[in-house]
């Protein structure tokens, strides 16, 4: 049986539980929330690395090492990643659950008197974060950044909502850029760091087999002890409608071109709207049995892959496609006459059944990892109200076809970008 359970902590931080014994591991999470600005972008990103790397009480990795294995083996994360206009920076920590651990030790009152030493008392070398960890983690970043741009299915996309988005917040990449990173100096670190724990908004993560009263008492000391004034600048640009469609080509030394088509759909939470969007869109193109795969990718052979993705946080749609040059134009007026089909109704019981069930099914399968748990209930964080899996399912069933035709009537074309290959180095 789930149990959850939400408290404040103190302003601008919350603490939620969600408890299932059916696991035999403990997550615990803490997500900083700020606004996603160009000239913060870098100096926010690389701080849930820096201070996940040690603190004052286990100032490097052996001894941090060596107490992660008298914890049993636990882990500990950072991560980057945007939820619409706003850079999450996170830091959490994995291990078993509190009833495998010997002579009753509470592994999940440790963990979390751990992570709060990590994040507030990190082992600074007059009042610096040290200059080995500063410059490998830079490094990291850097290599990152670079990655995305290597993987080329991953870098279009990135590259449609940078130019999409190009006024939004949403246009900025998570780690800001590769320039930005090499420009960071350890001395505005420092200050970034109390930036973040006086100004950003938090959301603190329980998740798995463990008491969340212990673990919430030692955040809320944590927290408490500190002056906060959070941002009031986490909030979402929605534009509702594209004003014009906007057409980009670049070149690329790779095979397959890449295409994709950035739609604004006009339903983006917390509007109640945007569960018909989702259903709309996987009929459209987020499953094996939608309109995209069946008709652009194997009826008519124009692309190597083809799918839609829906962001419902800043109401965008993403198709996104992996075409030879010479269908690059028919694949485009195909993405476009598909989502007319569905605009016009054209579509039968059986389409619109699959891709509920498929929908339906992806829900119910959150509940099966810690992970996937953290990522719907920090993805909800805006949505003006927190829903469960099981609820998500009972939205997606009481989605009407007329409901779905007026979705698709909705999306309007904003950009479409080709990355255009030579056609002669494989990827």
């Amino acid at each position: 049986m789930i149990e959850t359970e939400q408290r404040a902590v103190c302003a601008g931080v919350s603490f939620r539980s969600i408890r299932d014994v059916k696991f035999k591991t403990a997550r615990m999470s803490v997500n900083f929330m700020l606004p996603l600005q160009k000239d913060t972008a870098a100096s926010n990103a690389i701080l849930p690395f820096l201070l996940s790397r040690a603190s004052r009480e286990y100032p490097d990795y052996t001894r941090l090492g060596e107490r992660l294995s008298e914890l049993y083996g636990a882990e500990i994360d950072a991560e980057v990643q945007k939820l619409g206009d706003v850079q999450l920076l996170s830091v959490s920590a994995t291990g078993i659950a509190d009833r495998y651990a010997l002579d009753k030790e509470s592994v999940s009152t440790e963990l979390s008197s751990l992570l709060c030493s990590m994040i507030f008392d990190p082992p600074f070398e007059d009042d610096l974060f040290p200059q080995d960890g500063f410059e490998q983690e830079k490094r990291q970043i850097i290599e990152a950044i670079r990655s995305e741009y290597n993987d080329k299915r991953t870098y279009a996309r990135l590259r449609c909502e940078e130019l999409m988005c190009k006024n939004e917040p949403y246009g900025i990449g998570r780690y800001g850029t590769t320039d930005d990173v090499e420009k960071l100096r350890r001395e505005t670190l420092t200050q970034a760091w109390r930036e973040l724990l006086r100004r950003a908004r938090v959301e603190i993560l329980v998740l798995g087999d463990c008491d969340p009263g212990p673990v919430y008492e030692k955040f809320a000391r944590a927290f408490q002890s500190e002056a906060k004034t959070p941002a009031d600048g986490c909030k979402m640009t929605v534009v509702k409608t594209a004003d014009k469609v906007r057409e980009i080509s670049e070149p690329a030394d790779v095979a397959q071109s890449k295409l994709v088509l950035g739609f604004r759909t006009a339903a983006a939470v917390p509007d109640e709207d945007v569960w018909a969007m989702k259903l709309m869109v996987a009929l459209y193109g987020g499953t094996p049995s939608s309109k995209l795969f069946l008709n652009v990718r194997e009826k008519l052979s124009l692309c190597y892959y083809c799918s839609a993705l829906y962001n419902s946080i800043k109401g965008i749609m993403l198709v996104q496609s992996g075409v030879d040059n010479k269908n690059v134009e028919r694949a485009k007026e195909e993405i476009i006459r598909q989502l007319d089909e569905v605009k016009h109704g054209n579509f039968d019981e059986n389409e619109l059944n699959s891709a509920r069930l498929a929908l339906c099914n992806s829900y119910r399968t959150v509940s099966d990892s810690l992970g996937s748990l953290e990522v719907w209930y920090l993805s909800q964080t805006f949505s003006g109200g927190i829903l469960s899996p099981e609820e998500a399912v009972e939205k997606i069933q009481a989605v009407t076809r007329g409901q779905v035709i007026d979705m698709a009537n909705r999306v309007t074309l904003d950009t479409v970008y080709k990355l255009l290959g030579n056609g002669e180095k494989a990827e």
